[in-house]
């Protein structure tokens, strides 16, 4: 049997954390920041921990 690959575009967005969940980054964040409050700006650099669900899904693509 050959090895799983791993999906790129998947690899490039999500990280698994050390306890195996999956980190992702915020989305709305590229453009027409004019119109967005400095606070919700500043929140949404944070990185956060995907929901279960979505997360299923995405540990098939980076095993």
């Amino acid at each position: 049997m050959p090895k799983m690959k791993t999906n790129k575009g998947a690899a490039k967005r999500f990280r698994r954390t050390g306890t195996g969940k999956i980190r992702r980054n915020s989305a709305f964040t590229s453009h027409i920041l004019t119109s967005k409050t400095t606070k919700r700006k500043r929140n949404l650099r944070k990185a956060s921990i995907m929901a279960s669900g979505d997360a299923k899904r995405i540990r098939a693509l980076i095993p």
